[in-house]
Order: C-alpha cells, then sequence, then structure tokens
C-alpha cells in the first residue's frame, strides 16, 4: 500500500465567539461507525506497509529490551500485617502472580529473597519459577487475563482479617473496573461483583464494608459508595456525592487505619472529609471547606501522645507548607511545622508511628527528609543524600503504620531502579535489589549532565541528557531524541530504562526538556505554563531544541521529539511553530486537538480540563489563544518533519478521533505522517510486558531511522 488513505471530507462549522471554523473531519469521532473503523484500519495497513523495511531493526531492538530483562524475577516483598507481599513474574507469561508469604516473627522487617537472588546482584537470571517457602498467590494476572486482548489491574486491598482479597479489573481499557472480592486460601470469588467503578476501591479495617466510586457519563469518578460484603449490590449506600462537573472524588485511608478520607478535588482545589474507622457506617465530617485555589492534603499522626492532622497546603503558600492541626478542631489553631519556601516545593508528608517523611522538590530534583522528633511544635527534618548529578528519589510502598524503615525506590539515567530500606534510628541505608540489567551492562560508559536553555524572555530552561561518551563526541551533532510533556504539574524526572538502552547504544542522546507547565521547578514553573501562558510550553521546547544544536549536541536532521498526551499536544503545537528543527516528531495518544475537546462539556474530563487550560466556551480571551495553538486547527502549507502518531480505540483521555483529524489535515498539506491506532487498548497503550515491549520496539525503529542513528548496536561501536 503506497498511498495514504484520505479521509472524506465532510464539513462541519462550529460557531464560537464571532469565530467560524469548518472542521471536515469531526465526523471520525463515531466511533461506531462501520465508516470510521474502515478507516483506522485502512491507516494501520498503510502504517504496517511503510514500516515494512524496519521489521527488522523492531524485532532486534525487541530481542535486545528482553534479552536484558530478567524475565523471572521477584519483587521486594513489601510486610503488610502478618505477611510478605510480593510480585513474581516468570520467562513467558505478559503479566504479573502476585503473591505473598509469612513473616518469620513480629520483629521480622528484613524482606525474604530466594536463595538464587543476591541484592547486590545486577545481573543472571533467578532459576525456576518457584516463590518464598510458605507462599500463597494472591492473585494471578495471567489467568485473569486470559480470553480478553486487553489487561489492567487497577485497585487491590486486602481485609484486615487477611483473608480475602478486593481487585478490580479493566478488560477494556476504557477505565471502568469490575470489582471482585475473593476468598485468598480457596482462590474462589464471592458473589460480590459491582462493574462499572472507578479506580479507588478499599475495605474498611473491620473488613465487613467496601468503599468505592463510580463515574458519570464523562468518566469522571463522582460518588462514592459503601458496600456491605455479603448484600446486594442494589443495597450499596451513596455516602458521598460530588454535583461540581470540575471535581473527582476518592476514597483512602490513612496509614494508621483511624481513620477514612474522602476528597474532592480538582486541578486547583481540593476538599477532604474524615471518618473514624471504627464507624464505618457514620458521617464524614469536614475539615477544611473548599476555597478556589486552596489544594491541601491530610495525614493522620500522633505527636506527643496527641492525635493531630498533618496537612500540606498552599493557602498564601505557593510552594506549600506543613501544618498541625488538632484532630478534633482542625479548623482551629495551626501549628507550622514546615513553612513556606520559594526555593522548595514541598510535594507530600507521610507520618509513621515514630517518625515522619517528606518529600519535596529543590533544584529540579526530588528530595526526602526524615524526622524522628515527636514535638509537635518543631520537626528536625534531615535530609537524605545521593551523590549522583541527576537522579530520582522517592518513597516507595510503606503500608505499615510501626516499621522502623522507611522504603525508598532510587534511579537516574545509569543506575537501574534501586530499593533501599533506611533505618530511621540509625541512618543505615540498606540495599534491597537493585534491577538486574542482564548482559555486558556498564554504568560508566555513560554520562548524564544538565544543560540549561534561555528562553526569549531570560527564563532558564533546564534540560537532562544521558549518552554514551564512547559513542557521542562532544561538538559532533548526533542523533538524538528530545522528550517533553509540560503539563499538570507534572515532572518528567531521570530515571533509567532497559529499552532506551537500545537508543544509547546506537550512539543517540536522550534528552528531557523541562519545560514551563511541568512541575521540576516548583508551583509557579507549573502556573507558567497553563491557561494564558501555556505557549511558554512549546516555545520552552523549541529553546531547549536550539539549545542542543547550537551547543553542538545534535543538528536538525538528526534532532527526533516525542511526547505524549499532554505532550502529544507540545508535540503538535511544536510541529506547527518549529518545523524546520526536527528530523521526526513521535506524538503518543496525542491531545491534538484541545479547542474542540475542551469547548464540549459532554466529553470525558472537559469540565475539569477549565482549570488546566482554561474555559473556552464561556471566555473569548480564552478561545481566542487556544484557536492560536491547538494543532490540529493550526496545520499549515509547509514542510513539516516525518510525523509518526499513535493512539488507542478506547482510550478515553484522549479520544482518537484527535490524532486521527490531524493526520487528515496533515495530509491536505502534503506531510509525511503515520497513524497507527490500537484496537483494543486504552489511554496506556497494550497490555502485557511482551507486547509493551514489541509496541516501544516499533516506536524506537521509527526513531532510529528518522535520526539517522545505526541500526545496529555493534556498528555504532564499530563506527565510532
Amino acid at each position: 500500500m503506497t498511498t495514504p488513505p484520505r479521509a472524506v471530507q465532510k464539513p462541519q462549522q462550529r460557531s464560537f465567539h464571532d469565530d467560524v471554523f469548518t472542521d471536515n473531519y469531526e465526523w471520525l469521532r463515531d466511533k461506531d461507525s462501520p465508516e470510521v473503523i474502515a478507516h483506522l484500519e485502512a491507516e494501520n495497513t498503510f502504517t504496517d506497509a511503510r514500516t515494512a523495511h524496519l521489521a527488522l531493526l523492531q524485532e532486534q531492538v525487541f530481542e535486545e529490551i528482553r534479552g536484558r530483562t530478567q524475565e523471572t524475577d521477584l519483587s521486594v516483598p513489601v510486610r503488610q500485617g502478618h505477611w510478605w507481599y510480593y510480585t513474581r513474574t516468570v520467562e513467558g507469561k505478559e503479566y504479573g502472580i502476585h503473591c505473598r508469604a509469612p513473616i518469620s516473627a513480629p520483629d521480622d522487617w528484613t524482606p525474604p529473597v530466594l536463595p538464587e537472588q543476591i541484592p547486590e546482584q545486577t545481573s543472571g537470571q533467578a532459576s525456576g519459577t518457584a516463590g518464598l517457602p510458605g507462599e500463597q498467590i494472591v492473585l494471578d494476572d495471567n489467568a485473569e487475563a486470559a480470553g480478553h486482548e486487553f489487561y489492567s489491574l487497577g485497585s487491590t486491598d486486602v481485609s484486615g482479617d487477611e483473608n480475602r482479597l478486593l481487585y478490580a479489573v479493566d478488560t477494556e481499557g476504557d477505565e471502568r473496573y469490575t470489582l471482585r472480592v475473593r476468598d485468598i486460601a480457596t482462590g474462589e470469588n464471592l458473589a460480590d461483583e459491582i462493574p462499572n467503578t472507578g479506580e479507588g476501591a478499599l475495605f474498611d479495617p473491620s473488613g465487613r464494608y467496601i468503599f468505592y466510586t463510580t463515574v458519570d457519563d464523562a468518566w469522571r469518578p463522582d460518588t462514592v459508595w459503601r458496600h456491605e460484603v455479603g448484600t446486594a449490590v442494589a443495597a450499596d449506600m451513596s455516602v458521598f456525592h460530588e454535583p461540581d462537573e470540575r471535581f473527582w472524588v476518592g476514597i483512602g485511608l490513612t496509614r494508621s487505619r483511624r481513620f477514612l478520607l474522602i476528597e474532592a478535588g480538582s486541578s486547583v482545589t481540593t476538599e477532604t472529609r474524615l471518618l473514624d474507622a471504627a464507624d464505618p457506617t457514620g458521617e464524614f465530617a469536614l475539615v477544611w471547606p473548599r476555597l478556589d485555589g486552596v489544594e491541601y492534603d491530610v495525614e493522620h499522626a500522633v505527636l506527643n501522645g496527641q492525635d493531630r492532622l498533618l496537612i500540606v497546603h498552599n493557602h498564601h503558600a505557593v510552594n506549600f507548607e506543613l501544618v498541625s492541626v488538632s484532630v478534633a478542631d482542625p479548623r482551629g489553631e495551626k501549628r507550622i511545622l514546615l513553612p513556606h519556601d520559594t526555593a522548595v516545593r514541598l510535594e507530600s508528608v507521610d507520618a509513621f508511628r515514630d517518625f515522619v517523611v517528606a518529600e519535596y522538590r529543590r533544584d529540579g530534583l526530588t528530595r526526602v527528609a526524615v524526622s524522628a522528633e515527636a514535638a509537635d511544635e518543631e520537626l528536625d527534618f534531615i535530609e537524605l543524600g545521593f551523590e549522583e548529578p541527576l537522579y530520582s528519589v522517592g518513597t516507595s510502598a510503606n503500608p505499615e503504620w510501626d516499621t522502623p524503615t522507611i522504603r525508598l525506590d532510587y534511579t537516574s539515567f545509569v543506575t537501574p531502579s534501586t530499593v533501599y530500606d533506611h533505618v530511621v534510628a540509625t541512618g543505615e541505608r540498606r540495599l534491597r535489589k537493585q534491577q538486574p540489567v542482564l548482559g555486558r551492562y556498564d554504568p560508566t560508559l555513560f554520562e548524564q549532565r544538565r544543560e540549561w536553555a534561555t528562553a526569549a524572555d531570560g527564563t532558564r530552561i533546564p534540560i537532562s541528557l544521558v549518552y554514551r561518551r564512547d559513542l557521542v563526541a562532544p561538538g559532533t551533532p548526533a542523533p538524538t531524541l528530545l522528550y517533553g510533556y509540560g503539563s499538570y504539574e507534572i515532572s518528567i524526572d531521570p530515571s533509567f530504562s532497559i529499552a532506551r538502552l537500545s537508543l544509547l547504544d546506537r550512539g543517540m542522546i536522550f534528552a528531557i526538556a523541562h519545560v514551563r507547565g511541568g512541575g521540576e521547578l516548583g508551583r509557579l514553573w507549573y502556573e507558567n505554563g497553563k491557561k494564558l501562558h501555556k505557549r511558554n510550553s512549546f516555545t520552552d521546547f523549541i529553546d531547549s531544541a536550539r539549545h542542543l544544536i547550537d551547543q553542538g549536541y545534535t543538528s536538525p536532521d538528526r534532532l527526533v521529539a516525542e511526547g505524549r498526551s499532554a505532550g502529544g499536544l507540545l508535540m503538535g503545537a511544536v510541529a506547527n511553530l518549529a518545523p524546520e528543527l526536527f528530523a521526526g516528531i513521535l506524538a503518543g495518544v496525542p491531545f491534538v486537538d484541545a479547542l474542540t475537546s475542551i469547548l464540549d462539556p459532554s466529553l470525558p474530563l472537559t469540565v475539569i480540563e477549565w482549570d488546566e487550560w482554561g474555559d473556552p466556551l464561556h471566555d473569548p480571551e480564552v478561545y481566542a489563544y487556544m484557536r492560536g495553538y491547538s494543532p490540529v486547527e493550526n496545520v499549515r502549507d509547509t514542510h513539516y518533519p516525518r510525523i509518526l502518531a499513535v493512539t488507542s480505540l478506547n482510550d478515553t483521555r484522549v479520544l482518537y478521533v484527535e490524532p486521527a483529524k490531524w493526520v487528515a489535515r496533515l495530509r491536505e498539506v502534503g506531510a509525511d505522517v503515520l497513524l497507527k491506532t490500537e484496537m483494543s487498548a486504552g489511554h496506556g497503550g497494550v497490555s502485557g510486558r511482551y507486547s509493551r515491549w514489541r509496541e516501544t520496539a516499533f516506536d524506537f525503529a521509527w526513531i532510529i531511522d528518522a535520526a539517522r542513528a545505526h541500526p545496529s548496536r555493534e556498528a555504532a561501536v564499530i563506527a565510532v
């Protein structure tokens, strides 16, 4: 198939604020139309034909990913109650097996390992498929996924008596889950089955009740329900409903298991309700009333023998501060424990029986600090130090209230994912496991560093890079992949990727442009990249690309850009604004028809998104601003780089119609563009690890080809 599909033009006019836009491809929105499905399948056929020459490279990359991955493996067990919980993977199986093994003694906080597994080991294959002594299989995702093209496990929880499992499953990719309850000992499911729920669900501490959420027609979790195990679902009680379409709701339980929490939150405002977990049928009480623009998180702590609530909030504290209030009177006296700091973005606080842990950002890097002080008025936090110039660290699974250790996840561009237990009393850091990388991985071959681009307004934009120092010569342009996101205050932090080694071993540079709209440099970094400042995200990315070119890292004919979801909007905008800077652009599940979506409050998530993008439906200024950057509406007659758009038919966050329309518009101006639609997947793409590896191999083969990198990693070494 050498001729690209041409979508039929069926003009529809959209008129808002005295602006009329003719949309020729809105008809592609009808997911149930045979004509639409036929068009998407024709696009897939064309993409297959145009990428057929990359089939061998795709297979090579897939085998490299698989060959470096320890397929039969065991996660570091996490202690909860009387059990160690962990997930095993088995060679040849797509999904994990969730298991548990009994603790040996009440004071046992050292996670067990298989005899073949040595925590310091970074290579080698664990033999066999057996688990730990006394293992019980809690849930086998492979069995649950049987017969389904897509499978995703949502929330899970174990009852207080440790006998039953609550789990949620999505087999379509549309993020609507079916809740089930299983007797762990027998492996049999109870009669309790609740369809069409949101992702969050849990047992109350007694295990008698299940709290869960349901979604409205716009896929917004809007109601929290209470279900009594063993009773009919029709008898379930609604315990909270949120009518405001800007707010999502969720249900949680404090680590102390003392309180149930309901949180209603928009992009910029939160409100929390609290209930004594000993009275699960009682009424939830408001902590702080919602105030537009004020966000807060609530954590229960016991300080000086007193029940307190630790609240991280941004009321008159743009980067957030930590205060302590009384459980009995949360709107009374507030004691400041961590004051606001313009240089530090406080992100979260976790309370345990004997200490408190804070996570925050400074200088664009994540940080963790621990306070073992018991005094309420003053917590003495000590930051945990790490030696690498770029890294990511955060607390991991720490469900136990009385733990003496903190589980940490650590990684960098060159350090595989590493699990530590930090002993609070002594400061000792115990290595529990580092992600195995099979083969000849040598971290000393790699250079990671930070560059700073300068925007037109003088703002300095951080860029994180990694490359093989033996394959990349400073001043000699190298094939480069520049990644960006820049929305929702989400930070794209340096992390290790086995798959990425297939790019680096071919002499490529991988770089992240930490553009405004993300959260890397604090709340104002986010605020200056949203709503009527959104263009900063696009120009920051362009200025980052120019910096890498000007500094000799790469050249326009060897530079590929990538972004996904809201980062896909970034890709669409950049393609229109500076197509000359890139050899290729990969846009995954891209939000490229942004204005059309944000104008329609009946679409999933639209009203919620007004806090992020602005409200073009009611505000002419916002409409004009978005009209000026929304990619579909700003395609122009110019020379575009090669473009690959990847989407999923069942995506409820960014509908497939957006990239489908974008590709159709690009074809009108002669762009070399491909559309690949996963016909049985959601926003996160295909499920199953081997399927994901193949999806990654497809993307990477296209990137390698577009950047003119060496198709063989062996050839890359020889060439240098």
